[in-house]
């Protein structure tokens, strides 16, 4: 028995672990590298093993750097079940096919420039066909339940407060008689976050795989979180301009209508029109109120009166025209829009009529990796390139780092608090200083040697 790492090693994306149990090989996480453009040249090259030889896939969660190259491993021979929780695969649906969208069209926008150089033209990563595919693959699990994946390796998944259905993966796996769990955490949730549950207790693994995102660092308590939002919104006001917020579709865009609607009259929200520009986000929207089984308390409460999504000043913006009208707003309006790390997706857009406004406000709300366009506005750039233009960065830049999805260092060491007995830790699914910073503490605090796998590497369980 052993594990393989072939992503998410030193890095935040592109999560994809090898378990081997005799004879049967499990896939967990399948997703896509994202970055810069080298980056995502990766995901164009072939697996570092033979998908047709994996017995089974299972997915974390639906955010595309955990499932996003799911259709291409299907695509490369891989012939088995994917399981996941119910509320991912229905996540996945529309996260994969919107991939499979964004890419085609990209590609043939390239394709254009290259036949004019002569060049041979490129193959989308995959379509929106084989995006369909593979979500006609997906097997559903509840939480807690425990179902026999290959001979010799059961599964349960328990609730990681991430996003809507995302899981801590366990896997018993038993070969030649012994018996060892393996338990990923996945991305844990970060405690106290609106709408879902904190991430669940687990009480033994002989290994465990920890992400690191924010290994080395430490949230805003939630109250003075509230506080610093309540109190940019308030001066973005008076300031006359616009809000824009870069947004990942699937979870924060939820927090942020859960958050204006539950504030409403303390933020004096009525004095926007709040904008959500994003067909996939206005889609998983649908599906978080599909599935208040998994709310936490306060939640559950707020939907028992009402849709907890729907300010009463929200609008939907689903076509290309409506979008383009957004930008003729001077001021008093706040635009939700994808992508998160502002990479793609319309946020760009408003990003290029806004962000040289001295009145302009751009709230980044989540984590953003190194080499994209968001990154790069929250470190400082003086100017941005957008199609071709430069555009000077005026606008008024805020970064509420204690709304980000994932447990900081004191919520990972708090849940790890939770096994009864230290289990071996390998760190997974940060930047080397987040995790070499979790790696010192464990040491300092836990005596706990945590590894840092290099990719390609294996442990054995």
């Amino acid at each position: 028995m052993h594990v393989e790492f072939f992503g998410a090693t030193k890095e935040v994306t592109g999560a994809c672990f090898l378990v081997h149990v005799g004879k049967h090989r499990i896939l967990i996480d399948c997703g896509l590298i994202q970055g810069n453009y080298a980056d995502e040249q990766r995901n164009y090259a072939p697996f570092p093993f033979n998908p047709a030889q994996i017995n089974a896939v299972v997915l974390s969660h639906a955010h595309l750097d955990h499932s996003g190259r799911l259709p291409l491993l299907l695509k490369k021979g891989f012939q088995g079940a994917i399981y996941t929780q119910t509320a991912s695969r229905d996540l996945a649906r529309i996260m994969l096919r919107d991939a499979a969208f964004l890419n085609q069209k990209e590609s043939e926008w390239n394709n254009k420039k290259r036949l004019r150089k002569g060049l041979t033209p490129l193959t989308p990563l995959y379509s929106i066909a084989e995006a369909n595919v593979a979500v006609r693959r997906m097997r559903t699990l509840p939480y807690g339940q425990t179902h026999t994946i290959v001979p010799g390796v059961s599964l349960t998944l328990h609730d990681a407060g991430h996003i809507l259905g995302s899981s801590i993966v366990e896997l018993r796996c038993t070969e030649a008689g012994q018996h060892r769990t393996l338990v990923y955490s996945g991305d844990l949730g970060h405690s106290g976050a609106p709408i879902l549950r904190d991430p669940a207790p687990i009480e033994h693994a002989d290994l465990l795989l920890l992400e690191s995102t924010y290994g080395n660092r430490r949230h805003r308590d939630w109250d003075a979180t509230w506080e610093e939002l309540g109190h940019t919104l308030m001066q973005a006001q008076k300031g006359g301009g616009n809000i824009l917020i870069p947004a990942f579709a699937i979870g924060r865009t939820q927090e942020l209508l859960y958050l204006f609607k539950r504030h409403y009259q303390e933020w004096e929200m009525n004095r926007w029109q709040i904008f959500l520009d994003s067909p996939l986000a206005i889609e998983a929207t649908t599906i978080y109120s599909q599935h208040a089984a998994l709310y936490d308390a306060e939640a559950h409460r707020m939907h028992h009166d009402g849709d907890p999504f729907s300010p009463p000043n929200l609008h939907y913006c689903k076509t290309a025209v409506q979008s383009i009208a957004i930008n003729r707003l001077q001021g008093g309006a706040i635009i939700i829009a994808g992508s998160g790390m502002c990479d793609g997706g319309r946020i760009k857009h408003h990003l290029k009529h806004h962000l040289w406004r001295n009145n302009c406000h751009v709230i980044f709300s989540g984590f953003q990796a190194r080499g994209t366009l968001g990154r790069r506005i929250v470190d400082g750039a003086a100017f941005v390139r957008l199609w071709g233009e430069t555009i000077k960065v005026n606008a008024q830049i805020h970064t509420i780092g204690g709304l980000s999805a994932h447990a900081d260092q004191t919520g990972l060491l708090k849940w790890l608090d939770g096994f009864h007995a230290p289990p071996r830790v390998a760190l997974v699914h940060g930047e080397v200083e987040a995790m070499e910073g979790l790696r010192d503490k464990l040491h300092a605090d836990r005596a706990l040697n945590a590894v840092l796998p290099q990719f390609g590497e294996h442990l054995d369980l």
